[in-house]
């Protein structure tokens, strides 16, 4: 489905009638833990809206500091390897980093994945992944999700419920913890955003965590639901309104789960793409730490508000987004029988988007094999319609953290480029085979230096 008009009612106009497809992948996948992946869709709202809550640009503001913290780690980390004057696998550092920043923001627990492999949440989050990702079987659910569920008895779960177990016993004991300690004291995280959520009434309606852009996320929070409401049930919108309910432990636990499975991956595999781009491509690299350079020359330090001056860097990440998307599809169930602009859509057909097709489209992008950052100027968004860029998905049911996502992936290329100059090597392999995650097979090979006029 690439047809603009049922991109954008599937994405933001009928929140009850659309379902994600892969829900009953992600269900079979983490179990009973992952109790907000498989649920109704009124459940399903629920919980999102509350994470969006916790994700949103307000709350964004406080995962900072931790974010901080994992990206001093992995400064460290690449200066040893400058040092050594040796290329790395600096997808591999990336994927360390992401998982630190997970399990500090998300459950609450300070790691170090690259010096202390053997820590119990690194070694349980790595099985996790090698178990969901990394198998035949599972591309092909990922690929047919109807096909799984019919299966899920037969599917071998020892791994899963180990897997499980740790982290819902993680959680769990956090939860208590936090409980005990006074307000004041209790750390500021996603977990305890949502711990404060779990103790409130308070409500927003989906419509306010559209993430297409932040131009058509404005557009869509005056409009409401206007596009394609007149062909669904009626009064949504309405109904909708009137749904309140708070998060429970279990849904707590599950969002955390979803957390893990869509930052840590996602955010790892786009940093080290840009960081491969950005070494092919020295001309664009330099344009980056010309602005890098002028933003530290006013500013003594980074947080939430400022980098969003770094319209350069905005540019780079947009662009490989674009090539390297973190999925080249996304799904949509049809929940019932569904008009949307004279087209019947019946109860239970998957309606497919398909991101990859529409990011290398000729038709949208000229040359679309090239890595160039100024398509994302403002007059070049400006002339495109927003759904033919999709890599977060859109509408109230996309990606669930972008904002942290983003914010993570501006924060470590910030200070990379700030200190080190990357440089393909003999070791680098162009052009990169891809994993069927959209992730780098062989991972990335490149070499890195300390830049002469930094000064730490």
């Amino acid at each position: 489905m690439s047809d603009f008009f049922f991109l954008q009612c599937s994405n933001h106009g009928f929140l009850v009638l659309f379902k994600n497809a892969l829900d009953c992948f992600y269900s079979i996948v983490i179990g009973s833990a992952a109790i907000c992946c498989n649920l109704t869709p009124l459940h399903w709202f629920v919980g999102f809206t509350h994470s969006d809550i916790c994700v949103g640009t307000i709350l964004a503001l406080q995962m900072v500091p931790l974010i901080n913290t994992a990206t001093e780690t992995l400064l460290r980390n690449l200066k040893s390897h400058a040092e050594s004057g040796n290329s790395f696998n600096i997808h591999k550092c990336f994927g360390c980093f992401t998982m630190d920043v997970i399990a500090s923001v998300a459950f609450g627990t300070q790691v170090d994945s690259q010096n202390n492999p053997d820590d119990p949440f690194v070694h349980h989050a790595s099985k996790f992944f090698a178990f969901t990702f990394f198998k035949p079987l599972m591309i092909f659910f990922m690929a047919f999700p109807f096909v799984l569920q019919p299966l899920a008895g037969l599917l071998p779960n020892k791994s899963r419920d180990e897997m499980n177990s740790f982290f819902i016993q993680c959680i769990q004991k956090m939860i208590k913890q936090r409980d005990d300690l006074p307000p004041e004291q209790r750390r500021r995280d996603f977990l305890q955003l949502m711990l404060d959520v779990r103790a409130s009434s308070k409500y927003l309606s989906l419509e306010h965590f559209d993430v297409v852009n932040d131009a058509d996320e404005q557009a869509c929070t005056e409009q409401g639901m206007d596009n394609g409401q007149e062909n669904g049930p009626g009064n949504e919108s309405t109904k909708r309104a009137q749904q309140k309910r708070m998060m429970t432990e279990d849904e707590i636990v599950g969002q955390s789960f979803i957390f893990l499975l869509a930052g840590h991956e996602t955010s790892s595999n786009t940093l080290a793409f840009a960081c491969y781009l950005l070494a092919l491509h020295p001309e664009f690299q330099k344009k980056l730490q010309e602005e890098v350079d002028e933003f530290f020359s006013r500013h003594e330090t980074a947080d939430y508000s400022n980098v969003q001056e770094l319209k350069y860097l905005d540019m780079v990440i947009c662009e490989t987004l674009r090539l390297y998307p973190p999925a080249f599809r996304v799904a949509r169930d049809v929940d019932q029988d569904t008009m949307v602009n004279g087209q019947l859509l019946p109860k239970g057909s998957s309606l497919e988007i398909p991101a990859g097709y529409l990011h290398y489209n000729p038709e949208h992008w000229t040359e679309p094999e090239k890595f160039i950052p100024e398509r994302f100027t403002p007059e070049a968004k400006a002339s495109r319609h927003p759904f033919v860029y999709l890599p977060f998905g859109a509408g109230p049911r996309s990606c669930v953290g972008m904002r942290l996502a983003q914010l993570e992936i501006k924060m470590a290329l910030l200070h990379i480029f700030r200190r080190f100059d990357m440089m393909a090597c003999e070791d680098t392999e162009v052009p990169l085979e891809s994993h069927t995650t959209l992730g780098p097979k062989n991972g990335i090979l490149v070499k890195i230096i300390n830049r002469e006029n930094f000064e730490s």
